[in-house]
């Protein structure tokens, strides 16, 4: 018998292999250049095309509808990640308002001064005790935020540790929503009543009057929402944001994997509260008031739906909802003064029903059906069939 020398390797070159391309990974580079280049470009459209195009009445409406935008962002971790429908959001939003129009009406009123509500309705000698602290903006401005965001991990925590989910959720939140109208209004003397906090004319020093300062307020609102949605982006690629997709999905595996259900919870809640503070406090210096009327059931449901028309699972679907929700009501409104309601149900309706993702979801259709007619192009062939083969026909 002779030996059988294994054959050197062939240095010849040959034509590449024609498999398909490896998928991209999560955290390769591919999806970071596209997210920076999102970013980017939402940086020009906000900061450079909205300011040249629009006049200061429909730039100031956009400041408020990116506010309702920050909203939707917080909603989107909450419901989109979570599965937690909050119906309450109002709530939040209206103590991030308060507590930045509390400041600001005592910052027109000067030193020493009382609001003109208050000598008004309440016919108060002194200013409140529980007033006085936002009188510095060392404690006003974290209030905005840190005062949502506590009231959210003390519901919470009574909530979730219950394991209370779902509909019955959804309906508490929204109490909370309709128990906060009515203390509002209540306190006429000392929180405006149904008319709110009204007539702020100064923004820590700048007079909200001046077209100028309107725009500076815009560009603060534009980098606020911007900041926001890095921080979701990266809350969602992180392992928490697995773990809280996975407590929306089955949540007694993820208790039986040693994790507390509650507490994944209760951060995204958490989160979302202190967004919604924050774009309510913002929110004040855009439009100049804050009341009952924009923080109660109505508004809350109008929050989620703007989030299910723009896409609750994805990272802009909030965003774009909330926006085209609020441009359309001020449209439809404008045009159709008796009807516009109507028009906002029906077209709430028409993209529930034709498009159950959203908004967010054409992206995803519009590239499904390049492919498939792509496809079909080329002439794709199930798997095992070659090109010139016949089909056979199975006997009858």
């Amino acid at each position: 018998m002779t030996a059988v020398t294994p054959a050197p390797p062939s240095t010849a070159t040959g034509p590449a292999p024609t498999g398909p391309a490896p998928a991209a990974r999560p955290g390769g580079r591919a999806p970071r250049l596209r997210t920076a280049a999102g970013f980017a470009f939402g940086a020009a459209l906000l900061f450079a095309v909205a300011p040249l195009a629009l006049s200061d009445f429909r730039l100031a409406l956009l400041a408020k509808y990116l506010c309702v935008a920050m909203v939707a962002v917080g909603i989107g971790i909450a419901w989109g990640r979570g599965g937690m429908l909050t119906l309450g959001q109002g709530v939040f939003f209206g103590l991030g308002g308060y507590a930045m129009a509390m400041h600001l009406k005592l910052a027109d009123a000067g030193p020493g001064g009382m609001p003109d509500f208050m000598q008004l309705y309440g016919q108060l000698d002194e200013l409140p005790l529980w007033w006085r602290p936002f009188a510095s903006p060392w404690f006003a401005l974290p209030a905005t935020v840190l005062l949502p965001m506590a009231v959210a991990f003390g519901l919470g925590s009574l909530v979730f540790r219950r394991r209370v989910r779902g509909a019955y959720f959804a309906i508490l939140s929204q109490a909370l929503a309709a128990a906060m109208v009515i203390l509002l209004i209540g306190q006429q003397g000392t929180t405006g009543g149904t008319n709110g906090l009204t007539d702020i004319k100064g923004f820590f020093g700048y007079d909200l009057d001046d077209p100028v300062n309107q725009r500076m307020v815009y560009f603060i609102i534009a980098g606020t929402l911007l900041a926001l949605l890095a921080l979701a982006r990266q809350l969602m690629q992180s392992r928490y944001g697995e773990l809280l997709v996975a407590v929306r999905d089955g949540e007694e595996r993820v208790r039986f994997l040693g994790y507390d259900p509650a507490s994944v919870k209760l951060v995204a809640y958490v989160v979302a509260a202190g967004m919604a503070g924050l774009a309510g406090a913002l929110f004040v210096p855009a439009v100049g008031i804050i009341s009952p009327a924009l923080i109660g059931i109505v508004p809350s449901i109008e929050f989620v739906i703007g989030v299910a028309v723009g896409g609750r699972a994805t990272l802009l679907g909030p965003v774009l909802g909330a926006v085209a929700v609020a441009w359309a009501r001020t449209a439809l409104s404008e045009r159709f003064p008796g009807t516009w309601t109507y028009l906002q149900g029906l077209l709430f309706v028409v993209v529930v029903a034709f498009l159950p993702g959203g908004l967010a979801s054409l992206w995803a259709l519009t590239r499904r059906r390049e492919g498939g007619a792509e496809a079909r192009g080329r002439g794709w062939l199930p798997p095992g069939r070659r090109r010139g083969e016949r089909a056979e026909v199975p006997a009858a």
